[in-house]
């Protein structure tokens, strides 16, 4: 037997060691305690749900005030795109900060005041749509969707030799998204299609807006003063920036339509206004 060997306990492969056993015993004691004061007392089915209807529905109200709104379209001004009862959603998160709305978008705004009629502007009258129109789970009233013509600087004309409008001195090419009806061009308002009118430069915090169905649109041209009417108020033509809740991104409804919804290309090549 060596040194090393006089200097070490053998222990059998069967039997471990006594003076282990209590400090695992310990262990395994303490750990039994935590695991019984960590339980807790499970909530009843009923409060459960109560609870989770509580977090939905604040979620719901931050999503509508936030993020995502659903609107229906409530006329034909937006054909061919948007057609009567369509539901949309609108994202609200572009125009954050200094973010705004650029030509070509589709944006639900904020009636500026006799844009609507009394119905329109009522919203839902059954209360639980009222109420869930509260949340953003249905859509709301006192609303308008329409595509941004001009934005602010801006200087519209209508129209060139084609029909079109030109928006600081660029004619632009609508064909792919308007509907012309009846009206020879792409500017009439609405009762009369005349090809000499001109709008702008638009104020500071303001877009010009029309609707894709020209000649049924009651939209920014249908507001311009006309000559001999002593009844119309200069200005009433332009929408306030503050009053645009955010941009459709998505027809929702019906669902053989869904489609994402984007800003046309034709108005890329608009120069900007000259100062």
């Amino acid at each position: 037997m060596t040194s090393d060997d006089r200097g070490s306990t053998s222990v059998p492969m069967d039997e471990e060691p006594r003076s282990s056993r209590p400090e695992e015993e310990k262990v395994d004691s303490r750990h039994e305690g935590r695991r019984g004061r960590g339980k807790r007392k499970q909530l009843p089915l009923w409060q459960e749900t109560v609870l989770l209807l509580g977090i939905a529905l604040v979620l719901a109200i931050v999503i509508k005030s936030f993020f995502v709104q659903a609107f229906y379209i409530p006329s034909e001004s937006m054909e061919p795109g948007l057609v009567l009862n369509d539901r949309i959603l609108v994202e609200k998160p572009s125009y954050w900060g200094d973010g705004s709305p650029e030509r070509g978008d589709v944006v639900v705004f904020k009636d500026p005041g006799g844009w609507l009629n009394p119905a329109d502007a009522a919203g839902p009258t059954n209360p639980v749509a009222r109420a869930m129109a509260k949340i953003g789970l249905y859509p709301t009233g006192g609303h308008l969707v329409k595509r941004v013509i001009g934005v602010a600087g801006d200087t519209i004309r209508c129209c060139d030799d084609q029909g079109r409008l030109v928006i600081n001195g660029k004619a632009i090419d609508e064909a792919g998204f308007v509907k012309r009806g009846d009206a020879t061009c792409d500017g009439p308002m609405v009762d009369e299609c005349t090809t000499d009118w001109e709008v702008g430069p638009i104020p500071e915090g303001h877009v010009f807006v029309m609707g894709d169905n020209r000649s049924r649109s009651a939209d920014s041209s249908f507001h311009m003063c006309k000559p001999g009417r002593t009844e119309c108020v200069p200005g009433d033509e332009f929408v306030p920036v503050d009053l645009v809740v955010g941009k459709v991104f998505v027809l929702l409804w019906p669902a053989d339509r869904f489609r994402w919804n984007s800003r046309p290309g034709a108005f890329e090549d608009v120069p900007e206004p000259s100062s």
